[in-house]
């Protein structure tokens, strides 16, 4: 009796130590967070690799509903509404799925993201978003299923699916420029310098009415009895770009004066070779 107990509490043991073994998963999970713009933009999903196999035309068939990647659901998460395709979407989560097909595929952003893999029953009406998106060739196999966040800019991002010698990119739109020119109208009643230095930095880097940009820095600098060099610096930047050479120059001798006062090397070589392209060293 005693030698039954013995080996029973053996096998017990070994059975708790096994429990306790972990190993690597074979489609490993991601989560990546990016700030497109102003939004907030989340991405969860599992990367399965290729190990040997053929994936598009083989283990993923063309022309067929696939869960884009491993596990559960791939699920994308907006802060606020999005565009894609023409689409808007809410703020919320979804989850993506894509028809692969050998010259382009359907991306499609379903507003159901509790399945695992593909909805046991398809439903179109959850279907909040679809667009149909070219296929690219890559010159070298990529061995694990890869998204990312691709071509960030100020109201827009490329979300990028790489696997095997296949790469496809579907475009977001978020709404920046009208959040940041709802967010001026309404702070320019009153504003403040650093209001002033805001909308003119903004409206120099997108591009938008650069006169009015000059007029924002001027009262952004007048309403700062020392302004700093990095403020002169883009007081220059928007001066040339309206094409007031002179101008542009004396800001940015200035910044240059106060960022060698500062020890700051790096707008020192800044200023340095703005001052030579404008023909002033």
């Amino acid at each position: 009796m005693k030698k039954i107990i013995l080996l029973f509490s053996a096998l017990m043991l070994t059975v708790g130590i096994q429990a306790q073994i972990t190993t690597p998963q074979p489609s490993p999970f991601q989560k990546i967070e990016q700030k497109v713009g102003l939004t907030d933009v989340t991405l969860e999903y599992s990367r399965p690799s290729m190990k040997g196999r053929t994936i598009f035309g083989g283990l993923v068939p063309y022309n067929t509903i696939w869960r884009t990647g491993a596990n559960a659901n791939t699920k994308i998460t907006f802060s606020d509404g999005v565009e894609i395709g023409g689409q808007k979407l809410l703020a919320g989560t979804y989850a993506i799925f894509t028809k692969p097909g050998t010259s382009s595929w359907e991306v499609y952003f379903y507003n159901d993201a509790t399945n695992w893999g593909t909805p046991e029953k398809w439903d179109e009406d959850k279907v909040v978003a679809k667009v149909t998106v070219q296929a690219y060739p890559l010159p070298m196999n990529i061995e694990t299923f890869t998204m990312s966040f691709d071509d960030l800019k100020n109201d827009s991002a490329m979300l990028g699916m790489m696997w095997e010698k296949t790469y496809v990119g579907v475009p977001i739109k978020v709404g920046t420029d009208k959040t940041v020119s709802e967010n001026i109208q309404n702070v320019m009643n009153g504003p403040g310098a650093n209001d002033y230095y805001a909308a003119a930095v903004y409206y120099l880097e997108t591009g938008k009415d650069i006169n009015q940009a000059k007029t924002w820095i001027d009262k952004a600098i007048d309403m700062n009895k020392e302004p700093a060099f990095w403020q002169l610096r883009q007081k220059s930047l928007i001066y040339a770009k309206a094409g007031d050479k002179k101008g542009a120059i004396a800001a940015a001798k200035k910044s240059l004066e106060l960022a060698k006062a500062a020890g700051n090397n790096d707008y020192v070589a800044l200023n340095e070779k703005s001052l030579k392209e404008w023909g002033a060293m």
